[in-house]
């Protein structure tokens, strides 16, 4: 199976995850008087609509490179992720808006039962986001692990929910709206969580150098290469789930043009061959004097 098909299977176990939970979160909220599960049910559903752009962003990366995109449409990903990330402060600011409101207003205490459905409810999300950050970095996807983030912030509320409801229930009258101050705490986290995923999304539109550990196993693997002597510059843009490579590569300086041409073919291929997550590689080669 391919990086991106592993992508687009995770992507809709995110969905119909997603989808579940925002129906009981719903429900339980509703039934059960708390606004920070009704709070969590309005991250899930954004979630679902940010998972659906993640699948879309995928189904577009896949078509083959072209005329018009020779390397391929691997940059969508970047892309998708800032949609994503503009989800996640939307449902934030909404949130944070519907907290400060029910806290101005008197309304019953949650109810009990809530607890147990905000603990199960946590452990799915933790699974989840352990699950879905695998699955990123094995596809080296940039919003999968958005979308990865996306149930960990849901985590987080449902932890801040399960602490604004305990503290409700256990001191009562004059504490109703402790969950609704929960819910506002939440805001906060999903809000600096969206700067986590924001700031390496960016870094890879702006083709920021961050890649030093793939640089040196791209140097060893080219000294294998029967006439390479050396490596001089390597530069590494990402484009969706691959790298692609500028390499200056060193060779005896008294040997043919064809014979570096085909020194250069060989070690693109094997560079290719040995590490699976590179995507173009461009050789220019260095004479040793």
């Amino acid at each position: 199976m391919t990086n991106l098909q592993t992508a687009i299977r995770t992507t809709y176990f995110s969905i119909v995850g997603n989808i579940a939970l925002a129906l009981i979160k719903g429900f339980a909220g509703f039934f059960g008087n708390s606004y920070a599960l009704i709070a969590d049910a309005i991250e899930s559903t954004t979630d679902i609509f940010a998972s659906f752009l993640v699948l879309l962003g995928f189904k577009y990366a896949k078509r083959p490179a072209d005329e018009n995109h020779p390397y391929g449409h691997g940059k969508i990903e970047p892309l998708i992720t800032f949609a994503v990330v503009a989800f996640l402060v939307v449902s934030a600011t909404i949130i944070a808006y519907e907290s400060i409101q029910n806290i101005q207003t008197p309304h019953k205490a949650p109810k009990s039962w809530t607890l147990i459905v905000l603990g199960l409810i946590i452990i799915w999300k933790e699974v989840s986001f352990h699950i879905v950050i695998k699955k990123s970095k094995q596809t080296n996807s940039s919003s999968l692990k958005a979308d990865a983030w996306h149930h960990r912030s849901d985590a987080i509320t449902s932890v801040m929910a399960f602490i604004g409801i305990s503290i409700a229930i256990l001191f009562g009258k004059g504490y109703e709206t402790a969950d609704d101050w929960a819910a506002l705490l939440a805001s906060s986290f999903i809000l600096y969580n969206s700067y986590l995923i924001l700031r390496p999304a960016l870094s890879e539109v702006m083709d920021e150098q961050l890649y030093g550990d793939l640089i040196n196993e791209i140097r060893i693997k080219s000294i294998e290469v029967e006439g390479v002597l050396g490596t001089e510059k390597c530069f590494i843009r990402k484009a969706g789930m691959k790298f692609n490579v500028d390499l200056h590569a060193i060779i005896d300086g008294s040997i043919s043009v064809k014979k570096g041409h085909d020194i250069s073919h060989d070690l693109k291929d094997h560079l290719r061959n040995k590490l699976p997550n590179l995507g173009h590689v461009l050789i220019h080669i260095e004479p040793d004097q």
